[in-house]
């Protein structure tokens, strides 16, 4: 299972991250993968000036913007579904 973790903390939501969340919800029920990404929030994760939204995929960060969601989906975390 995929753990992907965004950060909800006040710079991010600023950025955008209510969206991030609901379009990778949207994008995993779409794809039927509920059983293989565990998708989640945090609070600061420590990297608040980044361009885009904080977020973790099985340890590794990156900064997303809503704009970016579905090509971020497609790269970071279904490309890695086995």
């Amino acid at each position: 299972m995929i753990k992907v973790t965004v950060c909800i903390g006040s710079s991010c939501h600023l950025k955008g991250s209510r969206q991030v969340v609901e379009e990778l919800q949207y994008l995993i029920k779409e794809n039927n993968l509920q059983d293989s990404v565990n998708l989640g929030g945090a609070f600061c994760m420590g990297k608040c000036n980044e361009k885009g939204v904080n977020v973790n995929v099985d340890g590794v960060h990156y900064s997303v913007e809503p704009k970016d969601v579905k090509d971020f989906f497609e790269k970071e975390i279904k490309s890695k579904i086995k």
